[in-house]
């Protein structure tokens, strides 16, 4: 991945879209792992994966440490793996339409305190409708579930910040991969109560470093390179189209017939970005 990808006209709607298919397949997969792994092992095994492809790729071990500013990196990775444990402990205990909802409050903060316009603010209002329309919130869950969707909505936000302060760096995408190795290795002992499946299920521990694959390097490899031309702000408000997003995916790929109220939030999302528009950088 490039930056010369985004350069001319190519809209960053477009790299989004690619990057929450990736999130999604990788978020199935990781799902289907925990009662084997564990929600901290399959946690810790996607980012540690994820960061060891990337620094192989990047050949990152080249790079000195004023080019990755290593104390932002290290902050970084350290928010992008709790983000990752955070989301995976709340959909282990809630209903995932819940904890989609709960964790877009992150998002939703940093859109707000972008541009103030009226434009802008009644745009964001109607994408966070379409988001709570697509997410299907239930009364089901714990309050343990509440709290560690509400954690990782506040991750979320932090790596929106963070992530943007990298990318625009000497880092970038050498800094992504050093800061998950990073990371991965805070949120480690999330994954000691798991260690005998460590032992015991080889092939369990490749699906789960190919969650790292699907869920961290693409997506998030495609963030550093969207953070670097668009405002913290737009970006915030973008990743209203993940869920939208995920709910095509079912439609397309799986046949699955949505409902008038999940039409309806699909389509409150795409007037929502059609209405902000491309507002000037921050």
């Amino acid at each position: 991945m490039k930056q010369e990808y985004l350069q001319g006209s190519t809209p960053p709607e477009l790299f989004f879209v690619l990057g929450a298919i990736s999130q999604y397949l990788g978020a199935a997969l990781a799902f289907n792992l925990f009662d084997d792994l564990g929600v901290g092992m399959v946690a810790t095994l996607r980012v540690i994966g994820a960061a060891i492809i990337l620094i192989m790729l990047r050949r990152s071990w080249n790079r000195s440490f004023n080019d990755l500013d290593v104390y932002w990196t290290a902050a970084f990775g350290i928010v992008l793996a709790a983000m990752n444990l955070c989301f995976y402990l709340a959909i282990n205990e809630l209903p995932l339409g819940n904890a989609v909802a709960i964790e877009f409050i992150g998002p939703i903060a940093v859109a707000a305190a972008g541009r103030r316009s009226a434009r802008n603010l009644s745009s964001l209002l109607l994408a966070a409708l379409g988001v709570l329309l697509l997410a299907e919130v239930t009364p089901e869950g714990s309050i343990v579930g509440f709290i560690f969707a509400l954690s990782a909505g506040m991750f979320w936000a932090l790596y929106i910040i963070l992530g943007s302060k990298v990318a625009r760096t000497g880092a970038h995408l050498d800094g992504l991969g050093i800061g998950m190795l990073i990371g991965g290795l805070v949120i480690s002992p999330a994954s000691f109560g798991s260690f005998d499946h460590f032992v015991d299920s080889p092939l369990l521990i490749l699906l789960a470093l190919l969650t790292g694959f699907l869920a961290n390097v693409i997506p998030y490899g495609i963030d550093q390179i969207v953070f670097r031309k668009i405002s913290k702000s737009r970006f915030a408000f973008l990743q209203s189209l993940l869920p939208a997003t995920a709910m095509c995916v079912g439609i397309i790929a799986l046949q699955q017939r949505p409902s008038v109220e999940e039409l309806f939030g699909i389509g409150l999302i795409i007037f929502a970005i059609v209405l902000r528009g491309r507002e000037n950088e921050d």
